[in-house]
């Protein structure tokens, strides 16, 4: 069983930076992808970004590109989620998740994190 344990959330204004981090413990090896998912109050829980677990390759939802980068430390078991340009619409509920990766999502998720708030506001 992995455990995800996420921190970095807050109130931000628009416009400004926040970083996202996660931790994954509960397995030895680190051949996992990761990513990022949210959900914003009375809406769905929606993919954001993920990276493979070999970092060749990064995943983005549309409206985040160019403002958000994912990347994975140097212990490989952390991602991060370094988040500019912050807007409203961001505001959500912010969940780490490890799962496969098919074509451009993370289309299943194995193991979930409890979540961690990010307010921007206007």
């Amino acid at each position: 069983q992995v455990q995800l344990v996420e921190s970095g959330g807050g109130l931000e204004q628009a416009g400004g930076s926040l970083r996202l981090s996660c931790a994954a413990s509960g397995r030895t090896d680190t051949t996992y992808n990761m990513g990022w998912f949210r959900q914003a109050p009375g809406k769905e829980r929606e993919f954001v970004a993920a990276i493979s677990w070999n970092e060749d390759k990064t995943y983005y939802k549309e409206a985040v590109k160019g403002r958000f980068t994912i990347s994975r430390g140097d212990a490989k078991n952390t991602v991060y989620l370094q988040m500019n340009k912050l807007k409203p619409e961001d505001t959500a509920v912010y969940y780490c998740a490890i799962g496969p990766i098919v074509g451009v999502t993370m289309a299943q998720v194995n193991f979930w994190g409890q979540g961690t708030q990010v307010t921007v506001s206007s």
